[in-house]
């Protein structure tokens, strides 16, 4: 008997073609023009964003605190007061081993500046605020102010 090599052919194994791989590529091509200019034209609109979240979740903390010391810190205790058992002022009765926020840290807003604590506050207990895009207080559009009684 002879060898014979059968040839197997790629005709009939599963696979895409070379034209429904293009369609693919096209489409995704054009859902990406669509959507990645949408997405990439509002990085302010993220970080504003990003500052509200920030503000909710320092208010948070303070709440807590209040909770176990039964005051809010002063404005020249500030936001420390939060990572660290304050050494001016009324000092606290109850201060948590490892403080009252996640990460230890105070964050600072979006654009790299400090948020304004101010206890007693003009519009609430307390007044949290971001300066927003130029770092000054006021402003319009982007460079507008962030405080925590806006949220509301």
């Amino acid at each position: 008997m002879k060898n014979r090599h059968i040839v197997k052919t790629k005709a009939n194994e599963p696979g895409f073609t070379l034209i429904e791989v293009m369609v693919v590529v096209v489409i995704l091509g054009i859902l990406a023009g669509l959507i990645i200019p949408k997405i990439m034209g509002r990085p302010e609109e993220a970080r504003r964003m990003k500052a509200r979240i920030q503000i909710e979740s320092i208010e948070t903390a303070l709440k807590l605190y209040k909770l176990d010391n039964g005051v809010y810190p002063s404005t020249d205790q500030g936001l420390d007061a939060l990572i660290e058992p304050p050494t001016v002022g009324q000092l606290p009765k109850a201060w948590r081993e490892g403080g009252y926020l996640e990460k230890g840290k105070i964050p600072s807003d979006p654009w790299g500046n400090e948020y304004i604590y101010i206890s007693p506050g003009l519009h609430h207990d307390f007044d949290i605020i971001s300066y927003g895009a130029d770092g000054q207080l006021g402003g319009e559009g982007d460079d507008k102010d962030i405080s925590n009684w806006d949220l509301e």
